[in-house]
């Protein structure tokens, strides 16, 4: 019942606006008033064929010098802007920017190898232990040139870039499948000696009793004449070798990324000696709260994913 002039005069707005205001209320009533209307976008939507043009683009390669798209060059290769190329993108879950490693086994035996290994951490034999190893090798001893700053509120911890070598060691470690624990030791070479010398630490550490199935890569070292007559003379062991290219095979690598990870990258080293009473201390801590390994893969799939990894790059070569 109130008038225009008088809304007019009540809101300082234009007859025009007040208009639309009645309209829009004889229209939808209370609720029209409270929330704008919704309008078109002042920028027009891409054609479709514009859209499928940048997809398409996307999977080939750009031109010149470079490896892949950049949202500038698609921009200006597609007379669009921009963030209507990052809008495509996102929508079609294309990411030139970024890009995943892998490398296939071309193993004659990777199947058998792979069902052998699994098959000891599902089913390990009675009255057996099973242990994973490898060795870390050249893990180096590094001192920072100067002092980082501490954790606070708003602010990150802090390290220098910059870093001084004060020497290298290697960690031999056995994981041990059914409880968890960790046999490691520091040497400074990774040679058939020393890999002989850590299969006498774990023949002396297990109980006589137990036969051991120990799990490793191809690396020389392991396949030495030497360690083969090792193995002559301690029959209770059995060595299982993974696939070539296959260290994901490998359970002892996980406390390997762990250890990475908690206390060699940002650890800061004064000498071998300090490099080394970490990984020792590291390692203790393991073994006080072990959790055994559990594989959840299954190996048939693991299969055929390198089959069909194998046959697309056939494809494409």
């Amino acid at each position: 019942g109130v008038g225009t002039a008088a809304i007019m005069r009540q809101t300082g707005k234009s007859k025009t606006c007040v208009w639309r205001w009645q309209e829009r209320y004889m229209a939808t009533g209370i609720d029209g008033l409270l929330r704008d209307k919704t309008r078109p976008s002042r920028i027009a939507p891409l054609k479709p064929a514009v859209i499928n043009s940048v997809v398409a683009l996307t999977l080939t390669d750009p031109p010149g010098e470079t490896t892949h798209w950049t949202a500038a060059m698609m921009a200006t290769a597609s007379k669009i802007s921009a963030s209507a190329v990052r809008r495509i993108w996102k929508s079609h879950g294309l990411q030139p920017h970024r890009y995943r490693q892998f490398k296939l086994s071309n193993d004659p035996k990777f199947a058998e190898k792979l069902h052998d290994v699994v098959g000891l951490y599902v089913d390990p034999p009675a009255h057996a232990i099973v242990l994973s190893f490898d060795e870390k090798s050249q893990i180096q001893a590094l001192d920072r040139t100067q002092p980082g700053l501490p954790l606070k509120k708003g602010r990150l911890g802090t390290m220098t870039h910059d870093y001084k070598r004060n020497g290298t060691t290697t960690l031999f470690a056995a994981l041990n499948i059914l409880d968890g624990t960790v046999i490691g030791r520091n040497m400074q070479k990774h040679r058939h000696q020393e890999f002989i010398r850590f299969l006498n630490a774990i023949n002396a550490s297990v109980p006589s009793d137990k036969a051991v199935h120990v799990i490793l890569d191809n690396y020389a070292a392991h396949k030495h004449a030497k360690v083969r007559e090792w193995l002559d003379r301690h029959p209770r062991f059995t060595f299982h070798f993974t696939p070539t290219s296959c260290s994901w095979l490998n359970a002892i690598e996980g406390f390997f990324a762990k250890l990475t990870k908690r206390r060699l990258q940002r650890g800061v080293f004064h000498s071998v000696v300090d490099l080394q009473a970490a990984i020792n201390r590291f390692v203790a801590e393991q073994n006080a709260n072990p959790k055994p390994f559990l594989w959840t893969a299954d190996p048939d799939k693991i299969i055929a994913a390198v089959k069909r990894g194998h046959q697309a790059l056939d494809s494409v070569h």
